[in-house]
């Protein structure tokens, strides 16, 4: 069975559905392919900074999710080591040192979005029958101008565009000539807890370093936190834990070093059903920066494109600026097509390669800085180096927290360059 489609998204995540939903507010309609049969929610929430937000607002879902997230208002960041407070960034105050056209007039918005509001969200305001679930691309083949989707059902899409959002085993970034993202030596548990009374935390982003760990406590709203956990492991750390929420919990207890007693709270709160761990792995920079992020009406976009360790807390936030650039650059090239007529196959095609072009242009250097910035600085925070961890903590916390706002400062525009 073959059908006609114009253009194909592959990956109902984070960068597929911003994507499809761009792509609807210009008029445009998508298909999103997702190999599960419903909304994928794997790793319970994320950091939305400001450059999160713009995008957000530009495809018309910031103020729903403003209403059930609680905004931040700090960085603070502490040794597992001595105990003590290494820094300390009033998250407002980084807005006033940068100009009124690169942030909002709330100043630096700062939120722990739960994956699965922000799906759910994106999901509810696409067109009926945007989605299609259990369909998984199992190969990718040219036909003329158009490709060939297989899916593992047996149908066959024919896409005048096809759009890798599939993941760190994207099949399309596979097509595209990309490696395997790499494990990156280190892996991280997650956790969310829920507390029916109330947490009573701070609005604050808690971040502690020591002793070859990184993790960080983060209030979503009122009732809800999320916590995450980095780590080298051993083979053994591997061995032991693999597929067992509860050995994983006592892993975190047993190295959380010296940290205040409500910190370790939410630690114990946490129930097994709600904790995860996985390897991290990135795409490495170089790949990135020469790759073929677009090749002719073929392109790919967040983890697909740029995965990387959540050191900086951008791999979603990036993923929503993703899926605006592609959304607008993809829009313009289709607009100007349906505003002439008179386009034949051959010009229609070279108008969609060109606004490919001009997004993976727009990306490159995003995603090469992404990458690098987040591997570097994870590095450093979960040293266990007695030098390394001396400079963390006494000279560079401030440094490391103000590069991680102004990477966060960046704005991706909005749908309609006009």
């Amino acid at each position: 069975m073959e059908a006609a489609e114009c253009i194909v998204i592959v990956g109902a995540g984070i960068a597929g559905l911003t994507t499809a939903l761009g792509l609807h507010r210009l008029g445009i309609r998508s298909l999103v392919l997702e190999s599960s049969d419903k909304l994928r929610t794997t790793g319970f929430a994320f950091s939305t900074w400001p450059n999160a937000w713009r995008a957000l607002d530009a495809v018309g879902i910031g103020d729903s999710l403003r209403l059930e997230h609680k905004r931040l208002f700090r960085l603070k960041t502490y040794s597992t080591i001595s105990g003590t407070e290494t820094s300390n960034r009033e998250f407002a105050e980084q807005g006033k040192t940068q100009s009124s056209d690169s942030l909002s007039s709330v100043g630096f918005e700062t939120r722990c979005i739960q994956r699965k509001n922000l799906l759910e969200t994106l999901a509810r305001e696409l067109p009926s029958g945007t989605i299609r679930y259990s369909s998984k691309v199992v190969s990718i083949e040219e036909s003329g101008h158009l490709k060939l989707v297989h899916l593992a059902d047996g149908s066959i899409l024919k896409a005048k565009v096809l759009i890798g959002c599939d993941g760190l085993n994207s099949a399309v970034s596979k097509w595209l000539g990309f490696n395997k993202p790499v494990y990156s030596g280190r892996s991280a548990i997650r956790g969310c807890v829920s507390y029916s009374e109330g947490h009573g935390l701070d609005p604050n982003f808690m971040q502690f370093f020591g002793r070859g760990v990184r993790f960080g406590v983060i209030p979503c709203d009122d009732t809800t936190v999320y916590w995450f956990f980095t780590f080298s492991p051993s083979s053994q750390d591997h061995k032991e834990m693999e597929d067992d929420p509860a050995k994983m919990k006592q892993f975190v207890l047993s190295r959380l070093g010296k940290v205040p007693d409500h910190v370790r709270g939410v630690i114990e709160r946490s129930e097994p059903r709600n904790t995860i761990m996985s390897p991290l792995r990135y795409r490495r920079p170089w790949e990135v920066a020469w790759g073929n992020i677009s090749k002719g009406t073929v392109c790919v976009a967040g983890d697909a494109f740029h995965p990387m360790t959540p050191d900086l807390g951008q791999g979603g936030c990036s993923a929503l600026e993703d899926g605006v650039v592609l959304a607008r650059c993809l829009g313009q090239a289709l607009i100007h097509n349906s505003n002439n007529n008179k386009l034949t196959a051959e010009d229609e095609r070279k108008h969609i390669e060109a606004g490919l072009e001009n997004y993976a242009r727009e990306r490159r250097w995003r995603g090469f800085e992404l990458i690098t910035t987040a591997f570097m600085v994870g590095y450093i925070q979960q040293s266990d180096g007695k030098v390394l961890s001396f400079m963390r903590d006494r000279i560079l916390a401030t440094f490391l927290a103000g590069r991680l706002l102004s990477i966060a400062a960046y704005d991706c525009g909005k749908l309609n360059s006009s």
